[in-house]
């Protein structure tokens, strides 16, 4: 091999950014982002499909459900070619303890090319009240948690919390004792958004000059936006040195979110010029998976976000019209096409067949089961029956709507609603539930969708609090579809046997759903919540019933 291709191939891997995305880890831990297992494992298929190079999975000691969660996450998108031939990596976090490693090994031994992350914190603040540990004490822990988790794993990153606030010397022999131990990637977290981007570019470039043995791992950096300055201050680590970046789809993630995806992805593939840097994602899959992860979430994407907001590519003014008439770049730096906003060249309607439905949606990113596409193609039939074209933005609604739901416990099969000027406003609502029974309540309220969420809550027997409710138009025009989503908090226990703890009963669930009719779309969010509430306390309920067999067996 030459000298020059030798050249070239270290200069390609000092151009690539790694993508680390941590939707199913720190994005789920934003309060009411909660996702079942089957909603993790779409958003990690989704993720491959993206390109993403490496997906936190979870935080398998917080609960048995997310280690099991991990493990199925491992097993079946870990170990399954991805967009660049190959699995992405699966990552699972791990307190710097031996019990949360050994579960955060159980979680990602499955996958192909498994990683363990472990983090402890070493700002002054966090030491003495959080950890209540002298710096030696950090030093030691540091040093243990890093060689124990070598045992299992080759791929090891470590991460000092609150890095931003950590004084630069003692951070400098933190991870120079992460290094000796063995971690393979330095993860630098500004944990509560608190640097600027001056600064945190700054601790960057202090890391690869005071670091022993930097040169050797990989560098990685984790912005909160509590100051609105994630993306910021993750391109300044970039230009620094740092070559991979820890995102969320949407900047979902604790208080304020974290870096965007798509923002970075975006910058520094539009910038080209001033970043010279490239990652591997396929950036004509991030509207999907804004979307897909908006839906399950129940974080609804503002209007005016940038790359996948409504109005990121919309303009109004007429000045602004005519020069992008004339010319698409007087003000658009990218395409739409470019993010997966496409135009679609087959006009679809009730004539359409079942393989036009088919191509279309795998035009636009969506590969279905041949039962999903049925399921899909019989409600692109009534929409049809009802709008004159169905567009792009129709179909990610209604396959949003239709495939990418959290488990039935209670299905809506009918609804009919009185309002108006006159009389009370009263909903009439029949649903099936669990065992095929079917269940019909009817309840007066303020509104339409103030009586069905009654009669609904009747039929149910649980105790909700609506905290949000966000209703906009798909498209254009009378026939338009509606989209609604939801955000309802519980008011009795996870359990109803009344075993579940304080910490469960007053969790926070998304839903959503689609129609023409914004009543019945409304119905559906609301039951789409609903039913991540009830699926939820099963799984919490199986979880102690496991938990308490074990003892009892141990016990004997």
């Amino acid at each position: 091999m030459s000298k020059d291709v030798e050249s070239l191939r270290e200069q390609h891997a000092r151009e690539y950014i790694y993508v680390f995305d941590t939707t199913l880890r720190d994005g789920e831990q934003s309060p009411g982002a909660t996702m079942s297992a089957s909603e993790k494992l779409d958003v990690a298929r989704a993720l491959a499909k993206l390109g993403v190079d490496i997906i936190e999975a979870g935080f398998p000691a917080a609960s048995p459900d997310d280690l099991k969660a991990v493990q199925r996450i491992s097993r079946q998108v870990g170990n399954q070619a991805g967009l660049h031939d190959k699995p992405p990596v699966i990552c699972a976090l791990a307190r710097a303890s031996e019990g949360d490693i050994d579960k955060a090994w159980r979680a990602v031994e499955p996958a192909a090319r498994p990683r363990l992350h472990t983090f402890l914190a070493t700002s002054e603040i966090h030491m003495k009240h959080k950890l209540r540990m002298k710096p030696e004490e950090v030093l030691d822990r540091v040093k243990r948690s890093v060689s124990y988790a070598r045992r299992y794993c080759s791929d090891v990153e470590f991460s000092p919390e609150d890095a931003g606030r950590s004084d630069p010397e003692f951070l400098y022999v933190v991870l120079a004792k992460a290094i000796e131990a063995g971690a393979t990637i330095l993860n630098i977290p500004d944990t509560v958004g608190y640097t600027t981007p001056e600064e945190f570019g700054a601790l960057i470039e202090g890391i690869f000059v005071n670091v022993p043995g930097i040169e050797d791992v990989l560098v990685s950096v984790h912005c909160h936006d509590d100051l609105g300055l994630a993306t910021a201050n993750t391109l300044a680590g970039i230009r620094a040195g740092a070559r991979q970046v820890e995102v969320t789809v949407n900047g979902v993630g604790e208080r304020a979110g974290n870096t965007c995806l798509e923002e970075i992805v975006m910058a520094l593939s539009t910038r080209r010029d001033s970043f010279n840097l490239y990652t591997g994602i396929d950036s004509t899959q991030i509207t999907r998976t804004s979307k897909l992860v908006a839906n399950y979430t129940g974080f609804v994407v503002p209007p005016n976000k940038s790359i996948v907001g409504a109005n990121a590519f919309a303009h109004e003014a007429g000045i602004h019209q005519d020069g992008v008439l004339k010319r698409q770049d007087t003000y658009e730096i990218m395409r739409p096409e470019m993010v997966g906003l496409t135009s679609s060249r087959l006009v679809l309607g009730k004539h359409s067949g079942r393989h036009a439905f088919r191509v279309r949606l795998e035009q636009i990113g969506y590969s279905l089961t041949d039962d999903e596409l049925n399921k899909a193609f019989r409600r692109f039939k009534a929409l049809a029956e009802k709008k004159k074209g169905v567009t792009d933005a129709d179909l990610e609604a209604l396959v949003a709507d239709e495939i990418y739901q959290p488990e039935n416990i209670y299905a809506l099969e009918g609804l009919q609603v009185t309002c108006g000027t006159m009389g009370m406003p009263t909903a009439t609502v029949r649903l099936l539930g669990p065992q095929e029974g079917l269940h019909v309540q009817a309840a007066v309220g303020t509104g339409p969708v103030d009586a069905v969420y009654k009669a609904i809550d009747e039929i149910v027997g649980t105790k909700v609090q609506l905290q949000e409710f966000f209703v906009h138009a798909v498209t254009e025009g009378i026939d338009a579809q509606g989209e609604v989503t939801v955000r309802v908090k519980s008011l009795t226990p996870a359990d109803a046997s009344g075993g579940s703890s304080s910490t469960e009963a007053y969790r926070t669930f998304g839903g959503y759903g689609a129609d023409t009719d914004i009543v019945v779309a409304s119905a559906k969010a609301y039951l789409s919540a609903i039913n991540k509430l009830l699926v939820s306390r099963t799984q919490s309920a199986s979880c102690r019933t496991a938990a308490r067999r074990l003892l009892q067996r141990e016990a004997s």
